[in-house]
Protein backbone atom coordinates (compact mmCIF):
# COMPACT_ATOMS: atom_id res chain seq x y z
CA UNK A 1 0.00 0.00 0.00
CA UNK A 2 1.19 3.40 -0.65
CA UNK A 3 -0.58 6.67 -0.29
CA UNK A 4 -0.24 8.71 -4.20
CA UNK A 5 -2.02 11.71 -3.06
CA UNK A 6 -3.60 13.56 0.55
CA UNK A 7 -5.34 16.70 0.06
CA UNK A 8 -7.73 18.63 1.71
CA UNK A 9 -11.06 19.23 0.09
CA UNK A 10 -13.86 21.56 1.76
CA UNK A 11 -14.43 21.81 5.12
CA UNK A 12 -12.88 19.21 7.40
CA UNK A 13 -12.68 16.25 4.41
CA UNK A 14 -9.49 15.19 3.04
CA UNK A 15 -9.23 12.27 0.08
CA UNK A 16 -6.51 9.78 0.00
CA UNK A 17 -5.60 8.43 -3.36
CA UNK A 18 -4.08 5.30 -2.52
CA UNK A 19 -2.64 2.50 -4.62
CA UNK A 20 -2.27 -1.45 -3.76
CA UNK A 21 0.93 -3.20 -5.00
CA UNK A 22 0.93 -6.65 -7.06
CA UNK A 23 1.95 -8.81 -4.41
CA UNK A 24 -0.93 -7.42 -1.85
CA UNK A 25 -3.87 -7.68 -4.49
CA UNK A 26 -2.40 -11.15 -5.72
CA UNK A 27 -2.50 -12.39 -1.86
CA UNK A 28 -6.19 -10.64 -1.92
CA UNK A 29 -7.61 -12.70 -5.29
CA UNK A 30 -5.67 -15.69 -3.08
CA UNK A 31 -8.11 -15.37 -0.72
CA UNK A 32 -11.08 -14.45 -2.81
CA UNK A 33 -10.92 -18.00 -4.53
CA UNK A 34 -10.53 -19.82 -1.29
CA UNK A 35 -13.98 -17.70 -0.16
CA UNK A 36 -15.87 -18.19 -3.83
CA UNK A 37 -14.46 -21.85 -5.10
CA UNK A 38 -17.24 -23.54 -3.14
CA UNK A 39 -19.98 -21.28 -5.42
CA UNK A 40 -18.07 -22.60 -8.63
CA UNK A 41 -19.42 -25.91 -10.53
CA UNK A 42 -16.86 -26.87 -12.96
CA UNK A 43 -17.18 -29.72 -15.33
CA UNK A 44 -14.82 -32.79 -14.15
CA UNK A 45 -14.46 -31.43 -10.85
CA UNK A 46 -16.39 -31.73 -7.74
CA UNK A 47 -17.51 -28.17 -6.51
CA UNK A 48 -15.07 -26.16 -4.24
CA UNK A 49 -12.11 -28.11 -6.16
CA UNK A 50 -11.56 -27.07 -8.81
CA UNK A 51 -7.91 -25.17 -9.20
CA UNK A 52 -8.29 -21.15 -9.37
CA UNK A 53 -6.42 -21.13 -12.81
CA UNK A 54 -8.93 -23.69 -14.08
CA UNK A 55 -11.64 -21.55 -12.71
CA UNK A 56 -9.68 -18.15 -14.30
CA UNK A 57 -8.80 -19.68 -17.46
CA UNK A 58 -12.91 -20.43 -18.20
CA UNK A 59 -13.90 -17.15 -16.90
CA UNK A 60 -11.18 -14.57 -17.09
CA UNK A 61 -8.46 -13.75 -14.95
CA UNK A 62 -10.67 -10.70 -13.29
CA UNK A 63 -13.45 -13.61 -11.84
CA UNK A 64 -12.01 -12.32 -8.63
CA UNK A 65 -11.19 -9.05 -8.97
CA UNK A 66 -14.48 -7.79 -7.73
CA UNK A 67 -13.76 -9.33 -4.35
CA UNK A 68 -10.10 -9.51 -3.82
CA UNK A 69 -10.92 -5.59 -3.97
CA UNK A 70 -13.50 -6.11 -0.96
CA UNK A 71 -10.83 -7.77 0.84
CA UNK A 72 -7.84 -5.79 0.33
CA UNK A 73 -9.28 -1.87 0.53
CA UNK A 74 -10.19 -1.95 4.40
CA UNK A 75 -6.90 -2.58 5.35
CA UNK A 76 -5.21 -0.29 2.75
CA UNK A 77 -7.68 2.53 3.96
CA UNK A 78 -6.97 1.50 7.68
CA UNK A 79 -2.94 1.92 6.37
CA UNK A 80 -3.13 5.09 4.81
CA UNK A 81 -5.52 6.79 7.53
CA UNK A 82 -2.70 5.65 9.67
CA UNK A 83 0.37 6.46 7.81
CA UNK A 84 -1.22 9.91 6.60
CA UNK A 85 -2.17 10.61 11.09
CA UNK A 86 -5.82 11.05 10.25
CA UNK A 87 -8.61 11.36 12.67
CA UNK A 88 -11.55 9.91 10.44
CA UNK A 89 -15.33 10.88 11.32
CA UNK A 90 -17.66 8.47 10.24
CA UNK A 91 -16.96 5.78 7.14
CA UNK A 92 -15.40 7.27 3.72
CA UNK A 93 -16.90 7.77 0.38
CA UNK A 94 -15.04 5.32 -2.01
CA UNK A 95 -14.36 5.29 -5.78
CA UNK A 96 -12.20 2.22 -7.51
CA UNK A 97 -10.17 4.18 -10.39
CA UNK A 98 -8.42 1.24 -11.54
CA UNK A 99 -7.67 -2.32 -11.02
CA UNK A 100 -5.72 -4.66 -12.96
CA UNK A 101 -3.51 -7.78 -12.24
CA UNK A 102 -0.69 -5.44 -11.19
CA UNK A 103 -2.84 -3.93 -8.09
CA UNK A 104 -5.10 -1.52 -7.66
CA UNK A 105 -5.91 2.01 -6.60
CA UNK A 106 -8.84 4.26 -5.22
CA UNK A 107 -9.86 7.47 -3.92
CA UNK A 108 -11.31 7.50 -0.19
CA UNK A 109 -13.01 11.21 0.76
CA UNK A 110 -13.73 11.25 4.64
CA UNK A 111 -14.16 14.09 6.95
CA UNK A 112 -11.84 14.21 9.92
CA UNK A 113 -11.94 15.64 13.16
CA UNK A 114 -12.09 19.41 13.23
CA UNK A 115 -9.55 22.31 13.62
CA UNK A 116 -10.99 23.54 17.04
CA UNK A 117 -9.64 27.26 18.15
CA UNK A 118 -11.18 27.26 22.19
CA UNK A 119 -12.55 30.32 22.74
CA UNK A 120 -13.10 32.70 26.36
CA UNK A 121 -14.03 29.70 28.81
CA UNK A 122 -12.74 31.33 31.86
CA UNK A 123 -13.92 34.56 33.92
CA UNK A 124 -17.84 34.10 32.10
CA UNK A 125 -20.88 35.35 33.79
CA UNK A 126 -24.38 33.97 33.90
CA UNK A 127 -27.06 34.60 36.14
CA UNK A 128 -27.90 32.31 39.45
CA UNK A 129 -31.18 32.05 41.07
CA UNK A 130 -30.89 33.53 45.04
CA UNK A 131 -32.41 30.33 46.51
CA UNK A 132 -35.40 31.19 48.81
CA UNK A 133 -37.63 29.32 51.04
CA UNK A 134 -40.89 30.48 52.11
CA UNK A 135 -43.31 29.74 54.72
CA UNK A 136 -46.32 29.18 51.99
CA UNK A 137 -43.67 26.96 50.52
CA UNK A 138 -43.29 24.52 53.46
CA UNK A 139 -47.28 24.91 54.20
CA UNK A 140 -47.37 23.04 50.65
CA UNK A 141 -45.26 20.56 51.13
CA UNK A 142 -46.76 19.36 54.03
CA UNK A 143 -50.35 20.11 52.52
CA UNK A 144 -49.15 17.72 49.50
CA UNK A 145 -48.15 14.96 52.59
CA UNK A 146 -51.19 15.12 54.40
CA UNK A 147 -53.32 15.11 51.02
CA UNK A 148 -50.99 12.07 50.38
CA UNK A 149 -51.90 10.50 53.79
CA UNK A 150 -55.70 11.03 53.54
CA UNK A 151 -58.26 7.63 54.07
CA UNK A 152 -61.80 7.07 52.87
CA UNK A 153 -64.39 7.24 54.69
CA UNK A 154 -67.74 6.27 54.22
CA UNK A 155 -70.59 8.87 55.04
CA UNK A 156 -74.35 8.49 55.60
CA UNK A 157 -75.96 10.85 52.80
CA UNK A 158 -76.21 11.46 48.90
CA UNK A 159 -73.07 11.50 46.74
CA UNK A 160 -71.72 15.34 46.22
CA UNK A 161 -68.74 16.49 44.10
CA UNK A 162 -65.66 15.62 45.34
CA UNK A 163 -66.92 12.58 46.92
CA UNK A 164 -65.67 8.73 46.06
CA UNK A 165 -68.58 6.14 45.56
CA UNK A 166 -67.98 2.50 44.98
CA UNK A 167 -70.21 1.47 42.14
CA UNK A 168 -71.23 -1.39 39.89
CA UNK A 169 -72.05 -0.52 36.25
CA UNK A 170 -72.77 -2.41 33.36
CA UNK A 171 -73.21 -0.22 29.83
CA UNK A 172 -76.12 -1.48 26.99
CA UNK A 173 -75.82 -0.67 23.63
CA UNK A 174 -79.65 -0.75 22.09
CA UNK A 175 -79.76 -2.91 25.28
CA UNK A 176 -77.11 -5.24 24.51
CA UNK A 177 -73.98 -4.95 26.63
CA UNK A 178 -71.09 -4.26 24.72
CA UNK A 179 -67.10 -4.98 25.56
CA UNK A 180 -65.53 -3.15 28.23
CA UNK A 181 -68.30 -2.01 29.70
CA UNK A 182 -69.23 -4.16 32.55
CA UNK A 183 -67.11 -3.29 36.29
CA UNK A 184 -68.17 -3.87 39.85
CA UNK A 185 -66.58 -2.35 43.52
CA UNK A 186 -65.01 0.66 41.45
CA UNK A 187 -63.98 3.51 42.91
CA UNK A 188 -64.77 6.69 41.07
CA UNK A 189 -64.20 10.27 42.42
CA UNK A 190 -66.65 12.60 41.15
CA UNK A 191 -65.28 15.49 39.32
CA UNK A 192 -62.15 13.96 38.36
CA UNK A 193 -63.24 13.63 34.96
CA UNK A 194 -62.03 9.92 35.01
CA UNK A 195 -65.23 8.84 32.76
CA UNK A 196 -66.77 9.54 30.18
CA UNK A 197 -68.63 13.27 29.85
CA UNK A 198 -71.77 13.41 31.85
CA UNK A 199 -71.42 9.78 33.46
CA UNK A 200 -70.39 11.45 36.51
CA UNK A 201 -72.40 14.54 37.17
CA UNK A 202 -75.65 11.77 36.63
CA UNK A 203 -74.08 10.01 39.83
CA UNK A 204 -74.35 13.56 41.98
CA UNK A 205 -77.39 12.97 44.25
CA UNK A 206 -76.80 8.98 44.35
CA UNK A 207 -77.32 7.11 47.81
CA UNK A 208 -75.09 3.84 49.14
CA UNK A 209 -77.76 1.24 47.39
CA UNK A 210 -79.28 2.91 44.97
CA UNK A 211 -79.48 2.50 41.32
CA UNK A 212 -80.55 4.04 38.17
CA UNK A 213 -80.11 3.81 34.24
CA UNK A 214 -77.98 6.83 32.89
CA UNK A 215 -78.32 8.01 29.28
CA UNK A 216 -74.48 8.75 27.80
CA UNK A 217 -72.92 9.72 24.25
CA UNK A 218 -69.52 8.62 23.40
CA UNK A 219 -67.62 11.52 22.16
CA UNK A 220 -66.79 11.26 18.28
CA UNK A 221 -63.25 10.56 18.89
CA UNK A 222 -63.79 7.62 21.35
CA UNK A 223 -62.46 3.92 20.02
CA UNK A 224 -63.83 3.63 16.75
CA UNK A 225 -66.94 0.92 18.09
CA UNK A 226 -68.33 3.23 20.04
CA UNK A 227 -67.39 6.40 18.91
CA UNK A 228 -70.42 8.93 18.98
CA UNK A 229 -72.81 6.33 19.99
CA UNK A 230 -75.72 7.07 22.80
CA UNK A 231 -75.80 4.04 25.14
CA UNK A 232 -77.17 3.35 28.57
CA UNK A 233 -75.37 2.55 31.69
CA UNK A 234 -76.89 0.46 34.58
CA UNK A 235 -75.22 1.83 37.94
CA UNK A 236 -75.36 0.97 41.47
CA UNK A 237 -73.66 3.07 44.09
CA UNK A 238 -72.35 0.30 46.82
CA UNK A 239 -71.37 3.39 49.10
CA UNK A 240 -69.90 6.99 49.25
CA UNK A 241 -67.24 8.02 50.58
CA UNK A 242 -65.20 11.07 51.36
CA UNK A 243 -61.56 12.04 51.74
CA UNK A 244 -60.65 12.35 55.67
CA UNK A 245 -57.34 14.58 55.50
CA UNK A 246 -55.24 14.32 58.58
CA UNK A 247 -54.41 17.59 60.50
CA UNK A 248 -51.20 18.87 60.33
CA UNK A 249 -50.21 18.61 63.71
CA UNK A 250 -47.16 16.72 65.80
CA UNK A 251 -49.32 13.46 65.95
CA UNK A 252 -49.04 13.95 61.91
CA UNK A 253 -45.28 14.50 62.30
CA UNK A 254 -44.67 11.38 64.14
CA UNK A 255 -47.06 9.50 61.49
CA UNK A 256 -45.11 10.47 58.41
CA UNK A 257 -41.75 10.98 59.40
CA UNK A 258 -38.94 10.45 62.06
CA UNK A 259 -39.44 13.19 63.92
CA UNK A 260 -40.99 14.09 66.55
CA UNK A 261 -42.49 17.57 66.53
CA UNK A 262 -44.21 19.53 63.74
CA UNK A 263 -41.79 22.17 64.47
CA UNK A 264 -38.90 19.81 63.36
CA UNK A 265 -40.42 18.51 60.61
CA UNK A 266 -40.74 22.23 59.06
CA UNK A 267 -37.27 22.62 59.60
CA UNK A 268 -36.84 19.27 57.50
CA UNK A 269 -39.20 20.03 54.72
CA UNK A 270 -36.96 23.62 54.62
CA UNK A 271 -33.69 22.18 54.36
CA UNK A 272 -34.56 19.82 51.80
CA UNK A 273 -36.54 22.53 49.57
CA UNK A 274 -33.93 24.86 49.99
CA UNK A 275 -31.36 22.32 48.92
CA UNK A 276 -33.43 20.96 45.72
CA UNK A 277 -33.40 24.47 44.48
CA UNK A 278 -29.80 25.42 44.92
CA UNK A 279 -28.69 22.24 43.16
CA UNK A 280 -31.48 23.30 40.18
CA UNK A 281 -29.82 26.86 40.35
CA UNK A 282 -26.56 25.69 40.47
CA UNK A 283 -27.67 23.35 37.42
CA UNK A 284 -28.86 25.80 35.20
CA UNK A 285 -26.16 28.37 36.03
CA UNK A 286 -23.46 25.53 34.91
CA UNK A 287 -25.70 25.12 31.65
CA UNK A 288 -25.61 28.67 30.73
CA UNK A 289 -21.84 29.22 31.23
CA UNK A 290 -21.07 25.80 29.12
CA UNK A 291 -23.30 27.06 26.66
CA UNK A 292 -21.22 30.22 26.34
CA UNK A 293 -18.15 28.16 26.31
CA UNK A 294 -19.68 26.15 22.99
CA UNK A 295 -20.88 29.22 21.57
CA UNK A 296 -17.24 30.77 22.10
CA UNK A 297 -15.67 27.84 20.11
CA UNK A 298 -14.61 28.10 16.62
CA UNK A 299 -15.15 25.38 14.47
CA UNK A 300 -16.44 23.55 11.03
CA UNK A 301 -18.97 20.41 13.06
CA UNK A 302 -18.12 17.83 10.27
CA UNK A 303 -21.78 16.67 9.16
CA UNK A 304 -21.41 12.80 10.07
CA UNK A 305 -20.83 14.45 14.14
CA UNK A 306 -24.28 16.52 13.84
CA UNK A 307 -25.49 13.09 12.19
CA UNK A 308 -24.50 10.44 14.82
CA UNK A 309 -25.51 12.83 17.88
CA UNK A 310 -29.19 13.35 16.14
CA UNK A 311 -29.17 9.84 16.45
CA UNK A 312 -28.42 9.38 19.47
CA UNK A 313 -31.40 12.33 20.51
CA UNK A 314 -33.74 10.11 18.28
CA UNK A 315 -33.10 6.57 20.02
CA UNK A 316 -32.99 8.51 23.77
CA UNK A 317 -36.40 9.79 22.41
CA UNK A 318 -37.63 6.20 21.63
CA UNK A 319 -36.32 5.00 24.97
CA UNK A 320 -38.98 7.67 26.43
CA UNK A 321 -42.23 7.13 24.57
CA UNK A 322 -41.40 3.35 25.24
CA UNK A 323 -41.08 3.55 28.89
CA UNK A 324 -43.81 5.10 28.88
CA UNK A 325 -45.92 2.34 27.06
CA UNK A 326 -46.32 4.36 24.21
CA UNK A 327 -45.61 2.36 20.59
CA UNK A 328 -43.08 4.44 18.72
CA UNK A 329 -45.08 4.17 15.43
CA UNK A 330 -48.01 4.83 17.35
CA UNK A 331 -46.05 8.17 18.66
CA UNK A 332 -45.21 9.04 15.01
CA UNK A 333 -49.02 8.63 13.16
CA UNK A 334 -49.84 10.87 16.91
CA UNK A 335 -47.71 13.67 16.08
CA UNK A 336 -48.23 13.52 12.70
CA UNK A 337 -44.41 13.15 11.98
CA UNK A 338 -42.09 10.22 10.69
CA UNK A 339 -38.28 9.43 11.66
CA UNK A 340 -36.78 12.04 9.16
CA UNK A 341 -38.74 14.71 10.45
CA UNK A 342 -37.29 14.03 14.07
CA UNK A 343 -33.54 13.84 12.58
CA UNK A 344 -34.30 17.18 10.89
CA UNK A 345 -35.53 19.03 14.10
CA UNK A 346 -32.55 17.24 15.99
CA UNK A 347 -30.06 19.16 13.98
CA UNK A 348 -29.76 22.17 15.76
CA UNK A 349 -28.97 20.65 19.11
CA UNK A 350 -27.09 18.02 17.61
CA UNK A 351 -24.67 21.00 16.84
CA UNK A 352 -24.69 22.37 20.05
CA UNK A 353 -24.06 18.91 21.75
CA UNK A 354 -21.10 18.48 19.64
CA UNK A 355 -19.84 21.56 19.91
CA UNK A 356 -19.70 21.34 23.92
CA UNK A 357 -18.57 18.17 23.72
CA UNK A 358 -14.99 19.36 21.28
CA UNK A 359 -15.03 22.36 23.58
CA UNK A 360 -14.62 20.77 26.47
CA UNK A 361 -11.85 18.17 25.21
CA UNK A 362 -10.01 21.53 24.17
CA UNK A 363 -10.28 22.79 27.87
CA UNK A 364 -9.02 19.54 29.06
CA UNK A 365 -6.44 19.10 26.73
CA UNK A 366 -5.49 23.31 27.61
CA UNK A 367 -5.67 22.55 31.36
CA UNK A 368 -4.22 19.38 31.29
CA UNK A 369 -6.92 17.83 33.12
CA UNK A 370 -5.64 13.90 34.32
CA UNK A 371 -7.79 11.55 35.82
CA UNK A 372 -5.89 8.99 38.24
CA UNK A 373 -6.89 5.15 38.13
CA UNK A 374 -7.35 5.60 42.13
CA UNK A 375 -10.32 8.37 41.43
CA UNK A 376 -11.76 5.62 39.06
CA UNK A 377 -11.65 2.85 41.86
CA UNK A 378 -12.88 5.77 44.23
CA UNK A 379 -16.07 6.23 41.48
CA UNK A 380 -16.74 2.61 41.09
CA UNK A 381 -17.12 2.05 44.67
CA UNK A 382 -19.65 5.24 44.95
CA UNK A 383 -21.41 4.65 42.17
CA UNK A 384 -21.82 0.62 43.22
CA UNK A 385 -22.40 1.74 47.09
CA UNK A 386 -25.24 4.01 45.31
CA UNK A 387 -27.10 0.59 43.32
CA UNK A 388 -26.67 -1.82 46.17
CA UNK A 389 -24.44 -3.80 44.24
CA UNK A 390 -20.31 -4.86 44.30
CA UNK A 391 -17.85 -3.04 42.43
CA UNK A 392 -16.21 -5.51 40.43
CA UNK A 393 -20.05 -6.33 38.88
CA UNK A 394 -20.45 -3.08 38.13
CA UNK A 395 -17.12 -3.23 36.20
CA UNK A 396 -18.74 -5.35 33.68
CA UNK A 397 -21.85 -2.57 33.18
CA UNK A 398 -19.56 0.50 33.11
CA UNK A 399 -16.01 0.44 31.73
CA UNK A 400 -13.15 2.41 33.26
CA UNK A 401 -13.56 4.67 30.15
CA UNK A 402 -16.79 5.72 30.40
CA UNK A 403 -15.64 6.74 34.23
CA UNK A 404 -12.66 8.40 33.64
CA UNK A 405 -14.63 10.61 30.25
CA UNK A 406 -17.59 11.69 32.94
CA UNK A 407 -14.99 12.74 35.66
CA UNK A 408 -12.63 14.28 33.04
CA UNK A 409 -15.86 16.27 31.96
CA UNK A 410 -16.82 17.11 36.09
CA UNK A 411 -13.18 18.60 36.35
CA UNK A 412 -13.82 20.70 32.80
CA UNK A 413 -17.07 22.18 34.29
CA UNK A 414 -15.30 23.02 37.78
CA UNK A 415 -12.77 24.89 36.13
CA UNK A 416 -15.08 27.04 33.94
CA UNK A 417 -17.62 27.61 37.06
CA UNK A 418 -14.82 28.51 39.58
CA UNK A 419 -13.41 30.99 37.56
CA UNK A 420 -16.91 31.83 36.65
CA UNK A 421 -19.29 34.98 37.79
CA UNK A 422 -22.96 34.85 39.26
CA UNK A 423 -25.22 38.03 38.23
CA UNK A 424 -28.63 38.11 39.82
CA UNK A 425 -31.25 37.59 37.14
CA UNK A 426 -33.29 40.61 35.27
CA UNK A 427 -36.12 41.21 35.97
CA UNK A 428 -38.16 41.04 32.80
CA UNK A 429 -41.87 40.40 33.36
CA UNK A 430 -44.19 43.85 33.99
CA UNK A 431 -45.72 44.31 37.10
CA UNK A 432 -48.81 42.46 36.21
CA UNK A 433 -46.86 39.65 35.29
CA UNK A 434 -44.82 39.50 37.78
CA UNK A 435 -47.49 39.89 40.34
CA UNK A 436 -49.19 36.85 38.56
CA UNK A 437 -46.18 34.78 38.50
CA UNK A 438 -45.09 35.44 42.68
CA UNK A 439 -48.84 34.09 43.14
CA UNK A 440 -47.88 30.74 41.27
CA UNK A 441 -44.44 30.60 41.94
CA UNK A 442 -44.17 28.56 45.27
CA UNK A 443 -46.16 25.84 44.08
CA UNK A 444 -44.80 25.87 41.01
CA UNK A 445 -41.28 25.54 42.53
CA UNK A 446 -42.64 23.29 45.00
CA UNK A 447 -43.40 20.33 42.20
CA UNK A 448 -39.74 20.92 40.88
CA UNK A 449 -38.28 20.33 44.14
CA UNK A 450 -40.08 17.05 44.36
Amino acid sequence: MSVKNCEKVGSNQVALTVEVDAAAFEAAIEKAYRKMRGQISIHGFRKGKAPRKIIENLYGVEVFFDEAVNIAMPDAYTEAVQAEKLEPVGYPEVELLDVSKDGFSFKATVYVYPEVKLGQYKGLSAPKAEVKVSAADVNHRLEEMAQRNSRLVGVDRSAEKGDTVNIDYEGFDNGKPFAGGKAEGFDLELGSGSFVPGFEDQLIGMSAGEEKDIDITFPEDYHADLAGKAVVFHVKVNTVQVKEVPAIDDEFAKDVSEFETLADLKKDIKAKISADREEAASRAFEDSLMQQVADNLECDVPKPMVDDQAQRFVQNLKMQIQQQGIPYEQYLKLTNMTEEDLLGQAQEPAVRQVKLELAMEAIAKEENVEVTDEEIEAEYAKNAEQYGMKAEDLKKYISADSIRAQLTNQKVVKIVVDSAIATKPEEKAEEGEAAEETQEAPAAEAETAE
